[in-house]
C-alpha cells in the first residue's frame, strides 16, 4: 500500500483528493492550515491509514517534521499532491507587500517546500508529484496579478523539476482547474452577474466540483499515467479554450 501526502487538504480540492486517493487505497496523511475541527473530523471519517498535521506550508522546517512523521507513521511518501493555495485578489495598484508575499510565499514557495524533501526518497523509489496550479496561471485574470503569477510559477516549477527527475522515474505534473464550486469560491458563485459570467464563458456552462479534480488527481499519482510527466491537464470546463 502506498503513502501519499496532500497539502491543504482538509476542505475544498484537497479534501476531495484525499478522500479519492484513500478511497484508491492509498494511505493518506494530509495538512491543514487552520481548521483542526475540518481536519479531525476528516482523519475521523477516514479512519486507518489517515494522518492529519497542522503546517502552514510556507514554513521549510515545518515541512521537514511533517514528511518525516508521515514516513514514520505510514511508510516511505510515493505520491504528493501540493494542493495549498490562497487567494488575495486586489488590483495590483492598491496590493500591499504582504498580500503579494503571502500569496507567493503559500502558492508557490509552499510547492518549492513539500517537494524539495520529498524528492530524496522518491529518487530512491520512484513517485509521482501533482501540483495544484490554475486557469489563472496560464491566461491571467486581472485583480490577481500576485495570484497568477504564483500559479504560473507552479506550471514552469512542474515542467522544469519532472525534466530533472525523469530519469529516476518520478513524474511531475500539474492540474489547472477552472472555476470550482469551492469554499474559497463561495462569495464569487453568489455573485449573480459573476456566476452568470462563468456559465458563459465556460463551454461546460457550469462550475466545476472538487471531485472534477480528484479524478485526474489519482489518475496521475497512479500507474495508469506511467508515460505521463512534465504536463498540465486542464480541468475547466472548456474555460481556457475560448480565450
Amino acid at each position: 500500500m502506498s503513502t501519499a501526502l496532500v497539502t491543504g487538504g482538509s476542505r475544498g480540492i484537497g479534501r476531495s483528493i484525499v478522500e479519492a486517493l484513500h478511497a484508491a487505497g492509498y494511505k493518506v496523511a494530509f495538512t491543514y492550515a487552520s481548521n483542526p475541527d475540518a481536519a479531525a473530523e476528516l482523519q475521523t471519517k477516514l479512519g486507518e491509514n489517515a494522518l492529519a498535521f497542522q503546517a502552514d506550508v510556507k514554513d521549510f522546517d515545518r515541512a521537514v517534521e511533517v514528511i518525516e512523521a508521515a514516513k514514520t507513521a505510514l511508510g516511505p511518501i510515493t505520491v504528493l499532491v501540493n494542493n495549498a493555495g490562497i487567494r488575495k485578489d486586489v488590483s495590483l495598484a492598491r496590493m500591499t507587500q504582504d498580500q503579494w508575499r503571502d500569496v507567493i510565499d503559500t502558492n508557490l514557495t509552499g510547492v518549492f517546500n513539500y517537494s524539495r524533501n520529498v524528492i530524496g526518497g522518491m529518487m530512491r523509489t520512484g513517485g509521482s508529484i501533482v501540483n495544484v496550479t490554475s486557469v489563472s496561471g496560464v491566461i491571467g485574470m486581472a485583480g490577481q496579478a500576485n495570484y497568477s503569477a504564483s500559479k504560473a510559477g507552479v506550471i514552469g516549477f512542474t515542467r522544469a523539476l519532472a525534466k530533472e527527475v525523469a530519469r529516476f522515474e518520478v513524474r511531475v505534473n500539474a492540474i489547472a482547474p477552472g472555476f470550482i464550486d469551492t469554499d474559497m469560491n463561495v462569495a464569487l458563485k453568489n455573485n449573480p452577474d459573476f456566476d452568470a459570467w462563468v456559465k458563459t464563458r465556460t463551454p461546460l456552462a457550469r462550475w466545476g466540483e472538487a471531485a472534477d479534480i480528484a479524478a485526474p488527481a489519482v489518475f496521475l499519482a497512479s500507474p495508469a499515467a506511467s508515460f505521463i510527466t512534465g504536463q498540465v491537464i486542464y480541468v475547466d470546463g472548456g474555460f481556457t479554450a475560448t480565450f
